[in-house]
């Protein structure tokens, strides 16, 4: 054989095995959640020559939003505008199996999905396997497994709403600030959610004597409450600044850190958590996820005074800690309140763009979210990119932003709806009908002897649908469970 022929099969044999090696490339999916199948039509490009399927359950359906928990266990949101949706009988239902097909590359990492959706199926939950004789095929159980502590939950709580009152339903919607006179009464004959205790129910009393009052309002009423308290440390402190309980107040987030990092933020949180559990208080207001690097801001006293990323670490080791403690948290103060003025004496208008929540005040949320915090607190600024007309505790719009964009399924509350900054809105009845009607779940406020028969008068009205009410009951009960407050 002459060197030009042996030449040329040895050209011939590289670029074989070079057309072996990309076949297999392409044809090799190491990920062991998501499958592919395979498209050959002609307009195919290169960067979509296979469509990918997500496999799991739903986990949350909104306006144009899907939530999917895959089978790796990770949550992926996508918008769903204009997508073909396939469902079975009942149409989609939380816990439902479900197939997202699409191109590109996930990331759970992201509040939404940033690929190209070519379907999404449902089906219903009661469907059998269809290839029950095929072994090499995942079963229903093995594609849908559920947790049934988290089942069992929903259906107690669901019990339990089923046999209440429309007074007691909204009463359970209710956070007040804690009378000084007559507050266990009070609380049986409202039926209230919780109370929201300040620095008068704590100072020159001993800790005997606080256990004996929280202890008396819980002995009162026929579900368990919220004990709530604002304990953020520095300059926002109700229990800590009693010498009798401790030493010292608390310190700020921001001390804390620059003493001994985020190991003392964590022992501290800790230590607090210990302190409220042994004086009965289950929710602290905690922690403060707005970013302000600026002292001159009216938060930067309360803020952690880092950048957007260092905040959202900051609150996820804030929230992790509580949630191992078993200590209820509170996420404030939604959509974030940068350099605005104090809305406790005032309208506060905020004039920054979409942009600046997406790429900062949002992370802090997000990442408290994520860790799964109890509670997000909706602040009364009015953010004119959101809602010029209303402010974030009355928006509708914010409310569907913190549902559908953050995936925040659990409850919402409103800051206190005595401050100046809403009550230039409407009449104390009023607002809280307002608030109810934009999303929220409980409703923070002084005058809830005024606010929760105008609620319930609403109802009675058609102004505000039953299953509205019933949709933030069964958030808070199941809540309730969560945190050891309510058992069955």
């Amino acid at each position: 054989m002459n060197r030009t022929i042996w030449k040329a099969l040895r050209i011939t044999a590289c670029a074989f095995l070079l057309i072996t090696c990309v076949i297999v490339a392409f044809g090799c999916n190491d990920s062991p959640n998501f499958s592919s199948q395979s498209e050959s039509t002609a307009g195919d490009t290169e960067e979509t020559l296979s469509a990918q399927s997500l496999r799991g359950t739903v986990e949350e359906a909104a306006m144009n939003t899907l939530t999917v928990r895959g089978e790796d266990g990770k949550s992926y949101r996508f918008h769903t505008e204009d997508v073909e949706i396939t469902t079975g009988e009942h149409g989609i239902l939380i816990g439902d199996p479900v197939t997202v097909t699409y191109y590109g590359t996930l990331d759970a990492a992201l509040m939404m999905q940033e690929v190209e959706i070519v379907s999404i199926s449902v089906t219903d939950q009661e469907m059998e396997n269809p290839n029950p004789d095929n072994t090499s095929s995942q079963t229903f159980e093995e594609t849908t497994q559920s947790d049934p502590y988290e089942d069992t939950i929903i259906k107690q709580a669901q019990a339990i709403l089923d046999d209440m009152t429309l007074e007691e339903k909204v009463g359970q919607m209710f956070i007040a600030r804690c009378p000084k006179k007559n507050a266990a009464q009070k609380a049986a004959a409202y039926h209230l959610g919780g109370y929201l205790l300040f620095g008068r129910d704590f100072e020159g009393k001993s800790k005997a004597e606080i256990v004996q009052t929280i202890q008396s309002y819980q002995e009162a009423v026929t579900i368990p409450m919220f004990i709530g308290v604002d304990e953020e440390g520095g300059a926002v402190n109700r229990v800590s600044r009693n010498p009798q309980l401790r030493a010292v107040p608390f310190w700020s987030s921001q001390a804390l850190y620059q003493e001994g990092g985020f190991d003392l933020i964590c022992s501290d949180t800790r230590e607090k958590c210990e302190l409220l559990h042994s004086l009965g208080i289950n929710l602290n207001f905690a922690p403060v996820c707005d970013v302000s690097q600026n002292p001159d801001d009216f938060i930067y006293d309360r803020s952690f005074g880092k950048d957007a990323q260092q905040t959202a670490e900051y609150v996820r080791v804030v929230v992790d800690t509580m949630t191992q403690e078993g200590m209820g948290s509170v996420l404030k103060h939604f959509p974030g309140y940068g350099n605005n003025a104090d809305t406790h004496t005032g309208v506060a208008y905020d004039d920054r763009p979409y942009e600046t929540f997406q790429t900062s005040d949002f992370l802090p949320f997000q990442s408290g979210i994520n860790s799964g915090a109890s509670m997000v607190l909706v602040s009364h600024n009015v953010v004119n990119c959101f809602d010029s007309q209303f402010p974030a505790s009355l928006s509708k719009t914010v409310h569907q932003i913190l549902r559908e964009e953050m995936g925040f399924s659990g409850v919402v509350i409103t800051d206190d709806l005595a401050m100046d900054g809403v009550r230039e809105f409407a009449s104390d009845d009023q607002v809280a009908v307002l608030a109810v009607q934009a999303g929220n779940d409980m409703l923070c406020c002084t005058d809830f002897e005024t606010q929760i028969p105008a609620v319930v008068e609403a109802v009675e009205r058609g102004e505000i649908p039953e299953s509205r009410i019933d949709q933030s009951v069964l958030r808070i009960l199941q809540r309730k469970v969560h945190l050891g407050i309510l058992s069955f």
